[in-house]
């Protein structure tokens, strides 16, 4: 009785929360709005009528001339009339964007949108300050959002965690307005760039250390403590690090720098030998810069803490060339006589995928930091030019039309060390998984392996990279197979992107286990919760078996709910989906409004007691991966006549529940953990093994007693 009453309380209480959740995430429905209110805001006393132009690739363009007098005073489009931008959720988001007849940005206004991120968690005041940052700002301006801006761009801070919706609501603001201000003859821009040069390696003048500074193959770059001073000024590191009136003219640090792979430099400062060998380590397209300083290190403090060398910069066009520990090399003498001599010494190697052009004007950009607090601290930057002679170069003849990367293209590249940690993480698996047959049979590496990838999945797949998947995901792939299907939508997201090809080939070869036992960020984060509560000892509570196995129907029936509901209303649906607290643990980090806090704190907690609570009766993405298991083309986990009749040890030990008292394994409910094959391969703890050695110890025993027997006859 006291355990009907438990359940049906904790039942009662879990449906009590799933229903509030679902009601208060519906709250936050974004419905359209109308632009002419925002005109009526900007304008109070203008007047605006609609128009319609073509553009220089005969697209009708339809836009509101703004005016006042008489006199023409602003422009302004809905970007979904203009230039269209499907966002991650499938649907562009639709904004309507002031521009001046002189071409600069009057504001932003979001007037639609359908991203779950933004529909959720995000308040509409970050919207409105984000598209603020455009004011006074101008159309040919080259705007990028977050990370580091080169030379000729502007950057403007993203909205953490809707990272890649921001980035396309830039791209929809800037190319409509290009695109609008091109057709009204407000801008005129050209899009063709030179053919990158190439380093002429058959030039190789022999040149002293005075006629390469003289003729600017090697540039000097000479601070002195006035400059650093002054630089700091109005900012919170001025006074900081102030040194004595006598002190200002003295040097604070001489930094010379040039191109070490151009022959006329390189062979006279490195030396023939040591030249020859830079440029068999370099790969093609790949340069190298020659730093050497004295006074304010070049190289700072960062380089040793974390490899990264945060004190200089190569900037060209809209490039901002970093350099790592691994792109170093320490320079250990110099071969000219009459060169100075010099503290710091190294040559930094471009990389090929920077793109950098030897034969396109350069800057090399010096920071330098102040520290204003035990973590805070500002910073100034000093630039110097460099442009290598043509002497030195061999220039193509022919201009080409410049190529501009698509948006995913663009966000691919940023991404790609996740990219490329992830792949690593995802081929780790694959190799655990076709080798799982050997792995079993060592249950604590293979402990250790599963731990290890449970902790990678939650910090980097999950809080790092935002790769949890969601049944949003589903929704919107279903929406886009059944309107005009573009891979362009999924490609915005590379994370989710890889995580999906992930989850379609685990699912495909082994099922949906695969992604709820390893890849999924949340179930992984449940597991350690509740790997942590046994390992203290806590006490564990397992419902009864008729009770867990009707339960597993509630995971099928938000499932279906939420894709009625996606079928009348993808945004609606989105709403409900708040279901999985996916979002509110990993996206959000827990910044948001209690109720949905306190709903993900909720599932956690229940895993101190319960393994996977949510995972195994409320979970609409498991449910929905599980729907093709029957396709999935391996079975490799082992069954024996036995499972279940008599032996239950792993019906017993699963600790998901996913084995039935008969032994069989539900494969839409397993999870892939591969504990119940670790107890088929123990000869110690599997009962039909124990049962075998058993009877082969005692035919042993009984084969030595006839031995001895012939042998005393013998």
């Amino acid at each position: 009785m006291f355990l009907r009453s438990t359940l049906a309380k904790k039942l009662l209480l879990l449906f009590a929360l799933m229903f509030s959740a679902s009601f208060a995430s519906a709250l936050f429905i974004s419905a359209a709005k109308d632009p002419e209110v925002f005109l009526k805001q900007h304008f109070p006393n203008g007047s605006w009528v609609i128009e319609t132009i073509q553009s220089a690739a005969d697209d009708t363009l339809t836009y509101w001339r703004v005016t006042e007098a008489d006199e023409t005073i602003a422009y302004a489009f809905e970007t979904n009339l203009v230039h269209q931008i499907p966002a991650y959720s499938g649907e562009p988001v639709n904004m309507l964007v002031l521009i001046t007849p002189e071409g600069e940005y009057i504001n932003a206004h979001t007037l639609e949108h359908h991203e779950p991120i933004l529909l959720v968690g995000i308040p509409e005041s970050k919207l409105d300050d984000f598209t603020d940052q455009y004011q006074n700002l101008s159309i040919e301006q080259r705007i990028k959002v977050g990370g580091n801006s080169a030379e000729g761009q502007t950057q403007i801070d993203g909205i953490s965690g809707a990272t890649v919706t921001v980035m396309v609501m830039n791209v929809g603001i800037t190319r409509g307005a290009t695109l609008l201000a091109r057709a009204l003859g407000i801008i005129e821009t050209t899009s063709t760039i030179i053919l990158p040069s190439t380093v002429n390696l058959e030039v190789a003048p022999t040149k002293t250390w005075t006629e390469l500074t003289g003729e600017g193959s090697i540039r000097r770059l000479l601070l002195r403590n006035r400059q650093v001073d002054e630089a700091f000024k109005g900012t919170k590191g001025e006074g900081i690090d102030q040194v004595a009136d006598s002190e200002l003219d003295d040097q604070f640090t001489d930094v010379y720098y040039a191109l070490a792979d151009v022959p006329a430099i390189g062979k006279n400062v490195l030396g023939e030998s040591e030249y020859q060998w830079l440029m068999d380590s370099l790969e093609p397209d790949e340069h190298v810069l020659m730093v050497l300083g004295n006074g304010y290190s070049y190289k700072g403090s960062g380089y040793v803490r974390g490899g990264i060398f945060d004190r200089i910069q190569l900037l060209q066009n809209e490039l901002a060339i970093s350099f790592r520990d691994l792109d170093h090399t320490r320079l250990q003498d110099i071969y000219l006589p009459d060169a100075p001599r010099f503290s710091e010494m190294s040559l930094f190697t471009i990389r090929e995928h920077h793109g950098f052009d030897p034969g396109q004007p350069w800057q090399f950009e010096f920071l330098v930091r102040r520290q204003i607090g035990a973590i805070d601290s500002v910073f100034t930057s000093f630039k110097a030019d460099y442009a290598t002679l043509d002497d030195y170069l061999i220039r193509p003849v022919q201009p080409v039309a410049e190529p501009e990367l698509e948006l995913w293209q663009q966000i691919w590249l940023e991404k790609k060390i996740e990219i490329g940690v992830l792949i690593f993480g995802l081929v780790v698996l694959l190799g655990v998984l076709f080798f799982q047959d050997v792995l079993v049979r060592y249950p604590r590496l293979l402990h250790s392996i599963r731990n290890g990838f449970l902790i990678y999945t939650v910090v980097f797949i999950g809080w790092y990279c935002a790769g949890q998947i969601s049944i949003v995901n589903v929704f919107t792939f279903l929406q886009a197979m059944m309107k005009d299907f573009s891979w362009d939508i999924f490609l915005l997201d590379p994370i989710i992107f890889i995580m999906w090809i992930a989850v379609a080939v685990t699912g495909l070869m082994w099922g949906r286990g695969v992604f709820c036992g390893w890849l999924c960020p949340f179930g992984a984060l449940q597991e350690l919760i509740n790997h942590v509560s046994r390992m203290v000892k806590i006490p564990q509570f397992e419902l009864p078996w008729s009770v867990h196995e009707r339960l597993w129907a509630i995971k099928y029936l938000i499932l279906l709910a939420l894709f009625g509901l996606s079928l009348q209303s993808l945004a609606l649906a989105e709403q409900f989906a708040e279901i999985e607290p996916f979002k509110t643990t990993f996206l959000l980090k827990f910044s948001r409004e209690w109720g949905y806090v306190l709903w993900a704190g909720l599932i956690l907690v229940s895993n101190i007691f319960s393994r996977k609570t949510f995972c195994r009766y409320l979970c609409p993405l498991g449910a929905a991966l599980s729907v093709p298991t029957n396709i999935k083309l391996f079975d490799w986990l082992k069954r024996r006549p036995e499972c279940g009749s008599p032996c239950r040890v792993c019906a017993n030990e699963c600790e998901i529940q996913a084995i039935a008292p008969d032994g069989v394994i539900n494969q839409r409910e397993c999870h892939y953990c591969l504990d119940c094959q670790m107890t088929y391969f123990d000869e110690e703890k599997c009962p039909p093994l124990v049962l075998k050695a058993k009877k082969e110890r005692k035919r042993a025993i009984a084969a030595g007693e006839q031995i001895e027997i012939i042998d005393a006859t013998a």
